[in-house]
C-alpha cells in the first residue's frame, strides 16, 4: 500500500470509529432511559395486577355473600315449613279417632251396648296413639302425695289410707318422653279427727 492510500484510509476509519462512539453513546443513552422507566412500569405493572387480584376477589365475595344469602333463605323457609307442618303425622292420627267417633255418633239403631263396645275400641285407638307418642299416664292413686306429679284439688278424711295418700282423682296425668305433660288433679288424704273431740263436740249438744 502506498502512502497515499494509506493517508486516505485513515480518514475514512477515523470516521467510522467516530461514527461507531456516536451510536454506541446513543444506545447507552436510551439504555440509561429505559433502566430510569423500568421500576415505573414494574410499579403499574404491580399496580394492575393488584386491581385485577382486588377485583377477582370482590367477586368471589359477592358470590359468596349471594350464596349465602340463598342458604339463609332457605333456613328462613325451612324452618317456617317445620313450623307449619310438624304436627301433620299427629294431626293425621287425630283425624283418624275422629272419623271413627263421628261413625260411632251417625249409627243408627244402635243397642247402649254396642255403643258403649264402639267407644271402647276408640279409646284403645286413642290409647296406643298416646303411647306412640311417648305420652304415658301417672299412677296416682293409692301413691303418696307429690308435688311434682299431683296438683291437689281437695283433702278428704280417711281411717283407711295413710296421710297424704291419693284417694281419688279428678284428672288424669300425662308425662312426654318422662316430662310432665300435664300434673294429675287429685284429692288426698288426711287424718279424721279425734274421736275424743267429737265425743265432747256431742255432749255439748246434747246440754
Amino acid at each position: 500500500m502506498t502512502s497515499k492510500e494509506k493517508a486516505t484510509e485513515e480518514p475514512v476509519e477515523k470516521e467510522q470509529e467516530e461514527e461507531q462512539e456516536i451510536q454506541d453513546l446513543e444506545e447507552d443513552a436510551v439504555v440509561e432511559e429505559e433502566k430510569e422507566l423500568d421500576p415505573l412500569e414494574e410499579l403499574q405493572q404491580q399496580l394492575e395486577k393488584k386491581d385485577q387480584e382486588l377485583a377477582e376477589q370482590k367477586g368471589d365475595f359477592l358470590r359468596e355473600k349471594a350464596d349465602l344469602e340463598n342458604f339463609r333463605k332457605r333456613l328462613v323457609k325451612d324452618k317456617e315449613d317445620a313450623v307449619q307442618f310438624a304436627n301433620q303425622r299427629l294431626l293425621k292420627e287425630l283425624i283418624q279417632v275422629n272419623d271413627n267417633l263421628d261413625r260411632a255418633l251417625d249409627a243408627s239403631n244402635t243397642s247402649l251396648e254396642t255403643f258403649k263396645e264402639g267407644v271402647e275400641m276408640i279409646q284403645k285407638q286413642f290409647a296406643t296413639f298416646l303411647k306412640n307418642q311417648k305420652v304415658e299416664a301417672i299412677e296416682a292413686l293409692g301413691k303418696p302425695f307429690d308435688p311434682n306429679l299431683h296438683e291437689v284439688m281437695t283433702q278428704q278424711e280417711s281411717a283407711d289410707h295413710d296421710e297424704n295418700t291419693v284417694i281419688q282423682e279428678y284428672s288424669k296425668g300425662y308425662t312426654l318422653n318422662g316430662r310432665i305433660l300435664q300434673s294429675a288433679k287429685v284429692v288426698i288424704a288426711k287424718k279424721p279427727a279425734k274421736k275424743k273431740k267429737k265425743a265432747e263436740e256431742s255432749a255439748k249438744e246434747e246440754k
